[in-house]
């Protein structure tokens, strides 16, 4: 309903303060069920990180040779682009779960620690490849300035704060914030997803340069990558749930952490390409068939 109240031009949105205010709550909630969770259970969670490090580290490397081989894209452009799709989309996550719950499918409940981590890996490996393209100097000022802000930013800080917070509370203290970080949870992750329609549908027009490779490549790369994760998160030992909830961790995009971390680290590039790929094509395609088919694929597997 976002995108079509931007396409028909309506003064349809959320305050920005509103909208910022949503997002902070989403992350924190998200981090509190998942150190809640990483208290009562702890099972599989090492090997788990470990397919978790495998998949943050390499998908970036092979995301930039194809931009740069198939896409003909610019270092920038194409660093850009590996730290956007190595890295994760918190909504998505957010969106795999419900999809979970409404089924009645059980998953692990670390997963909140496994997308927060899966953030960090990527952002390195596209500021990595920026350097091969900069003078030391210029570099390394920017590596160190956009590794600061990815430390201390709202994302990384929320989310593992709120896991931090979640393991470390009593039941009784869970109990007591379940009106507010639990129960309404839904609703507000409803009035986020209408006004990132709204911003879905303005990137759009950024898709023009580039727009033989990108729609593919938006649509594939999260096919790929996903069905990778699915695969190995059921080798490591993941339920089938576990198993969808890492495939689309690795399938998205991210869209918060990601794009401001490559701003910094690289001003003049056009990250716009980036996040119109990630915002206005993969994000939607996860939404509507990615979520389901990773699921089907993970059923798949375990039958097998």
């Amino acid at each position: 309903m976002g995108a079509l109240a931007r396409l028909l031009r309506s003064d349809l949105h959320l305050p920005d303060s509103l909208s910022q205010s949503i997002s902070l709550y989403l992350l924190l909630a998200i981090g509190l069920k998942g150190g809640a969770a990483i208290a009562a259970d702890t099972s599989g969670f090492g090997m788990a990180l470990v397919a978790t490090l495998i998949l943050g580290f390499s998908i970036p490397f092979w995301t930039y040779a194809i931009c740069r081989r198939c896409g003909k894209l610019e270092n920038p452009e194409a660093a850009s682009i590996a730290a956007h799709y190595g890295s994760t989309s918190a909504v998505t996550f957010l969106a795999c779960l419900a999809y979970l719950d409404r089924n009645g499918i059980p998953y692990e409940g670390y997963m909140p620690a496994i997308l927060a981590i899966m953030e960090v890996p990527a952002i390195l490996v596209g500021m990595l490849l920026l350097m091969l393209a900069r003078s030391p100097e210029r570099s390394h000022q920017g590596i160190w300035q956009a590794l600061h802000h990815v430390a201390v930013g709202k994302s990384i800080l929320l989310l593992l704060g709120g896991i931090a917070i979640g393991a470390l509370a009593s039941s009784d203290g869970m109990d007591s914030i379940k009106p507010l970080f639990v129960d309404p949870f839904t609703g507000i992750l409803c009035l986020f997803l209408l006004d990132l329609g709204r911003l879905t549908a303005d990137r759009m027009h950024d898709l023009r340069q580039n727009l033989l490779f990108l729609v593919p490549f938006g649509i594939i790369a999260p096919l790929v990558h996903g069905s990778l994760a699915v695969a190995l998160g059921t080798l490591v030992g993941l339920s089938v749930g576990g198993a969808t909830t890492l495939g689309i961790i690795a399938g998205s995009a991210s869209y918060i952490a990601a794009p401001a971390a490559m701003r910094v680290a690289c001003p003049q590039g056009n990250h716009g390409i980036s996040l119109a790929a990630s915002l206005g094509i993969t994000f939607p395609f996860n939404l509507a068939l990615g979520i389901p088919l990773l699921h089907a694929l993970a059923e798949a597997i375990a039958r097998g």
